[in-house]
């Protein structure tokens, strides 16, 4: 077996961090149970791959493209860790010298998923005894994770503040302290082997954002709480779609000497799925690396190649050419019941039939036939016993989430190669208006400069051009007002069918929304 060992491409490039899904992870599980496996019978695996486990990027020896990180939601978890569960095992198992991000699973209280009464101080049972049972899941199975915080957005969604009991800013504020209070007193602690914690930092736009900031800070601070502080930053809201605020924070941590070496090396940014991003926070980690915090860190995660698998969408073709958008293609591709006999090598075999014009191979699809993908015949009946319309079986969407995942991962680590090379670069990343300077340049001025007041007036001097900054999903600047627009961007997923076997089942879906957040 050749390996694409991604590990080892890795480079010093900022961390892009996979969110496995739970119906993803049910697959590598599974198959490994030893009373009632395999998950998946023998002869459904295509000739190419016979193992699972080269499925599992997390198992260096035996995965077809070996990747040490990768981000897991509590939100879909079994938190009960004093039970076997198969389908976790893929995390709860997973190979040591593997990195793991913990989410805490702020997303399911604003959403009602987790029901309860969050208000800080609310005395409500159901709240607290999740409260409980995710923070020891989180202190057991992650190296990083973040605190448990309430997103800005539940202020602007009448449904998201009905199941939360969350109405205010303030109230959120509130509630995420109350969490974040939690957290620090009862968390297992580094030292005894827990996790250690990221402090989520919220806000809908820069003032909200700056206020959360004033008020979170202090729980990073070893000089007030020299045992039990948080270990790093995770950005939300508004913090992780503009630039400009990313680097007006990281100022002001700079100077409010919260990017400390071993003490504050980790940042995180959530949701974060844009080809320019992944540029532009390996700059902004070298920078910060160079003047600041050598051992620092910034990583981000985003859920697009699960979502867009469980829309029929693969991903085809990648695209870095100089001086424009970049980005990775995804289209429907092959859903077809005649080729439920079709031999032919998948990616050759989509692009012969016009099906797309470029398909970019992943160590997984290279393994694949058509048949392999689209194995339901005309008059198949699929696992409930129905004639879906569908040509794909559930294994069909693990094999294509495989494949997908593999060329998210290539993609960020083939646009920072390209950035690198000083001879393309994309648009965004070029400053047309003023100097002609290049990201990296802007960045490094800002670092490089002997004050807090020089670093803010370039920052500012910038303004216009950070406004050309597309930010992830879409937003530019001050012009992303809240973050209502940036959840209902997001979340704009198309049912093809109700047939479970057509387009997963509603709960899968669910899973797989709750790992972008």
């Amino acid at each position: 077996m050749i390996q694409d060992n991604l590990t080892a491409k890795q480079n010093d490039y900022a961390v892009f961090l996979p969110a496995i899904s739970g119906f993803y992870a049910t697959y590598v599980g599974k198959q490994r149970d030893p009373v009632n496996g395999p998950y998946v019978d023998p002869t459904r695996m295509p000739a190419g791959i016979p193992d699972m486990e080269q499925l599992n990027w997390l198992n260096s020896q035996k995965a077809l493209f070996p990747y040490r990180w990768s981000l897991y939601s509590g939100g879909h978890a079994n938190l009960d860790l004093n039970k076997q569960d198969w389908s976790e095992d893929m995390v709860r198992n997973r190979e040591p010298g593997t990195f793991m991000l913990g989410d805490s699973g702020g997303f399911q209280i604003a959403k009602g998923l987790w029901e309860g009464d969050w208000k800080a101080n609310s005395g409500c049972a159901k709240a607290q005894k999740k409260r409980e049972s995710i923070l020891n899941w989180l202190d057991n199975i992650s190296d990083y994770c973040m605190t448990l915080d309430i997103p800005t957005w539940v202020i602007h969604d009448k449904k998201a503040s009905k199941a939360c009991q969350i109405t205010t800013l303030q109230e959120a504020v509130d509630a995420t302290k109350f969490n974040n209070e939690y957290f620090m007193k009862h968390r297992k602690g580094v030292r005894n082997g827990g996790t250690k914690i990221l402090n989520v930092l919220q806000g809908d736009n820069h003032t909200s954002a700056d206020a959360w900031y004033e008020e979170m800070k202090h729980f990073c601070d070893p000089a007030i709480y020299p045992d039990t502080h948080f270990d790093g930053w995770s950005m939300g809201g508004q913090n992780m779609c503009d630039v400009h605020l990313v680097l007006r924070r990281l100022v002001a941590l700079r100077y409010d000497n919260l990017l400390q070496e071993g003490v504050h090396d980790w940042m995180h940014f959530l949701g974060t799925s844009k080809l320019e991003w992944a540029v532009l926070l390996t700059a902004i980690q070298r920078a910060v690396r160079k003047h600041v915090n050598p051992a620092f860190t910034i990583s981000f995660d985003c859920a697009s190649p699960f979502l867009a698998t469980a829309n029929g969408q693969v991903y085809h073709e990648i695209d870095t050419t100089h001086n424009s958008k970049w980005s990775y293609r995804m289209s429907p591709i092959a859903d077809d019941k005649k080729y439920s006999t079709d031999t032919r090598p998948y990616g050759p075999a989509v692009v012969a039939d016009g099906l797309v014009n470029h398909f970019d191979e992943s160590p997984i699809s290279r393994h694949l036939t058509m048949k392999d993908i689209c194995i339901y015949k005309p008059g198949d009946l699929n696992k409930i016993g129905k004639e879906g319309k569908t040509s794909w079986d559930s294994f069909s969407y693990a094999l294509l989430m495989g494949h997908n995942v593999w060329t998210h991962l290539e993609s960020v680590q083939r646009a920072n190669r390209e950035y690198d090379s000083g001879t393309k670069w994309p648009r965004m990343l070029w400053n047309e208006k003023g100097d002609h300077a290049r990201f990296h340049d802007i960045v490094e001025a800002i670092f490089a400069a002997p004050t807090k007041q020089d670093s803010m007036d370039i920052i500012e001097h910038y303004s216009n051009y950070w406004m050309d900054v597309v930010g992830t999903r879409g937003f530019k600047g001050k012009k992303a007002m809240n973050a209502r627009t940036q959840f209902n961007a997001l979340f704009d997923i198309v049912e093809v069918d109700s047939d479970p076997e057509d387009q997963l089942n509603l709960q899968a879906l669910q899973q797989l929304e709750q790992d972008q957040v």
